[in-house]
């Protein structure tokens, strides 16, 4: 039971990484009033960019490969975020319609681009980012082997995101004025904050993180870019945002829910119990999950409350 244990939550950590960075993109978006239904789509955008970018340059870059496939991951989603913010902020269409054009759009480009680059949807890495022991804590009982023994350094990074995103939302200027522009633009517009520019930032930060989950879906557990990477990740980052109440640290315990269910229903065949049991009841464990929690504890969960309402500055 032990060695099942220190199985499933490494893996379930490796998981919990690219939903959780993408989480937190969504939570600069949806802070500014732009709510970001796109977020599978920039995370798709990422994920074929750092599978390409990894896939050429390895043999000649080695190791830095990745790390350069990683940030141009982060590059490319911001960019494309640009059609969802350029749509929703300047032109003020409906932001459901506009992120849902984003999911369709990355699907089809990506694997357009990857047959006409490559020759096939598929594209495979060589190698992701590394496993380690950290020193030190690796050696802690019981907190060592399920935490920090052969820990993938993706999870660290995020963590460090999470810790970051906190501070700059909640301890810097720049926080406050984004958030004020997810409740009440008018009012954020009448002490001379520029309410269209914080909403663009908060959508292209958004592409960032979205496109860097995306990066680390190949550079952890995937290890090739598909048309299957279009799995319902994004989506599910949403429900973790709405679970966690559109805070980093709620965010954070979302995403460690849902990442630990989906490990879990991903390892069952390895019990000899479960073995006997409908494979259905496992593939649909971890969203099923996802649905009973946002039932149970979001009942009293308000996003910010301009979030999905074009900003008109002649309205009042």
């Amino acid at each position: 039971m032990w060695d099942a244990i220190t199985s499933i939550v490494p893996l379930a950590l490796t998981y919990t990484a690219p939903l959780l960075v993408i989480a937190i993109g969504g939570l600069f978006s949806e802070r500014s009033g732009v709510v970001n239904i796109g977020l599978e789509g920039l995370m798709g955008i990422g994920a074929f960019t750092s599978a390409f970018m990894i896939s050429t340059t390895y043999g000649s870059l080695g190791d830095v490969a990745i790390w350069l496939g990683l940030a141009a991951a982060a590059l490319s989603g911001g960019v494309f975020s640009l059609l969802h913010a350029f749509a929703s902020v300047t032109m003020k269409a409906d932001q459901v319609v506009s992120g849902t054009a984003v999911n369709i759009l990355s699907s089809a480009i990506t694997v357009y681009l990857a047959r006409s680059l490559t020759g096939s949807a598929n594209i495979q890495i060589i190698k992701g980012l590394i496993r380690f022991n950290v020193p030190g804590l690796s050696a802690i009982p019981v907190m060592g082997p399920l935490f920090f023994q052969n820990a993938n350094i993706a999870i660290f990074i995020v963590l460090l995101i999470v810790l970051i995103s906190w501070y700059v939302l909640y301890r810097l200027p720049f926080g406050l004025r984004l958030r004020a522009c997810g409740e009440n633009p008018h009012a954020a517009d009448s002490m001379g904050v520029n309410v269209i520019k914080m909403r663009y930032a908060g959508v292209f930060i958004s592409g960032i993180l979205a496109g860097l989950g995306g990066g680390f879906v190949i550079t952890t557990y995937s290890g090739e870019f598909s048309p299957l990477v279009y799995s319902g990740l994004g989506f599910l980052a949403l429900a973790a945002l709405i679970f966690g109440k559109w805070n980093p640290w709620g965010v954070l315990g979302a995403a460690l829910f849902f990442g630990f269910a989906k490990t879990v229903a991903d390892m069952s065949r390895l019990f000899e119990a479960l073995k006997t049991m409908p494979n259905i009841l496992f593939n649909t464990f971890p969203y099923v999950a996802t649905i009973v929690a946002l039932v149970l504890f979001s009942k009293n969960a308000a996003g910010p409350r301009a979030a999905g309402e074009p900003y008109d500055v002649g309205k009042r």
